[in-house]
């Protein structure tokens, strides 16, 4: 009825404007003003038909198949597709919503190679966006995702907070980490260009920092500050260690001289860099974390794999852990962590990250809170 109805009523509006046009010219010189304003009402009349026709399909939907869709709705959805709504925009934070792993390819279809992995907690930046994918850089990771497994925006930041560690990089040549904000203050060691290391908290003119499991501090001048999240890792990466964990697992069982240090020596190193001056307790909580990580399938299946993978701990990322294993001085107790913790026990659960105290709610033993 409505169509028929807009029908008719253009008929009449070009019989109307065909009846001005047949008068003679001197008449229709002469009424210029008003047919210019017969067409323009009946334009207003028309568009407001129009509009009005427009608005009830929207209010009621198409009666035969129930599609109706309402131009916000059509504005909202035309809006996430071109990312206006979720934070997409290039160079913002992207995060894998993903229970365990997310592809990441060469190209926007899922049938171009694979160039890397994202793990659960693994973020980076927006490159591109195009048709429900989007390019992104983690680390040295750079392809593309589907859409459905990241999120965006407030989401993204959201997640990021809740995984993700405040970190300072060493842009000087050397920087020591002294015992107070001082430039006079005795120091613990020195840290050289690129080094990485975890902040406490930013105090302006002076950052305080983990060192060895203690909090030091460092001049802001001689650092830059980011947030950093795990980042995903490229096939070349990830065969990389495969076959250099196949080879020590070769040269483990048949006893030749050893390459890297065993799991159980790996894992004890970490927990000392991590909590070599917490009690022992809080030790055997950081070897949980770590096997805890080994199991689940969204981390790698290896002590080697989850410890050295996407930067997780700040020791295997600035160097400290290599010293530690290179020195041989690793603690006994930290050793005995390690070995309970591969044979399963736990003092927290199935908890799979950890923080120092105040970083956010869970499961607190000494200095850490783990969850």
């Amino acid at each position: 009825m409505k169509t028929r109805r807009l029908f008719y009523r253009l008929i009449g509006l070009i019989m109307g404007i065909t009846a001005a046009l047949s008068m003679d010219t001197t008449t229709m010189a002469g009424n210029t003003g008003r047919i210019e304003s017969m067409n323009a009402g009946a334009a207003a009349v028309l568009e407001a038909d129009v509009i009005a026709s427009l608005k009830e399909d929207n209010a009621s939907g198409n009666a035969e198949n129930g599609e109706g869709v309402s131009q916000n709705a059509a504005k909202e959805d035309l809006a996430e597709e071109s990312g206006e709504n979720d934070g997409g925009q290039s160079g913002s934070l992207v995060m894998a919503k993903v229970n365990n792993m997310l592809n990441v390819r060469a190209q926007a279809d899922e049938s171009s190679e694979r160039v890397g992995l994202m793990y659960a907690d693994c973020g980076g930046k927006i490159l591109e966006r195009a048709d429900g994918w989007t390019k992104i850089k983690s680390g040295d990771l750079i392809g593309w995702a589907k859409d459905k497994y990241l999120a965006f925006g407030s989401e993204a930041e959201q997640m990021a907070a809740e995984v993700g560690k405040p970190m300072v990089e060493v842009k000087a040549d050397a920087l020591w980490v002294r015992k107070e904000p001082s430039e006079t203050a005795e120091t613990y060691a020195f840290y050289t260009r690129d080094d990485i290391l975890e902040v406490v908290e930013d105090q302006g003119e002076w950052i305080s920092v983990v060192h060895e499991d203690q909090v030091g501090y460092v001049a802001a001048a001689y650092v830059t500050s980011e947030f950093k999240v795990d980042a995903g890792e490229t096939m070349e990466v990830i065969r990389k260690r495969e076959e250099e964990e196949r080879k020590a697992k070769l040269r483990a069982n048949r006893g030749a001289v050893r390459v890297e240090a065993p799991d159980e020596i790996l894992l004890a190193a970490l927990i000392q860099c991590e909590a070599g001056n917490q009690p022992y307790e809080g030790q055997l909580a950081v070897g949980a974390v770590v096997m805890n990580r080994v199991k689940s399938p969204a981390y790698p299946n290896t002590v080697s794999g989850v410890i050295y993978a996407s930067g997780q701990f700040t020791p295997a990322l600035n160097g400290r852990l290599a010293k530690l294993l290179l020195s041989g001085n690793v603690k006994p107790s930290c050793i005995l962590a390690a070995r309970e913790a591969i044979a399963g026990e736990t003092t927290v659960g199935g908890a799979m990250h950890f923080r120092r105290v105040g970083a956010r709610e869970g499961i607190v033993i000494a200095g850490h809170v783990f969850w």
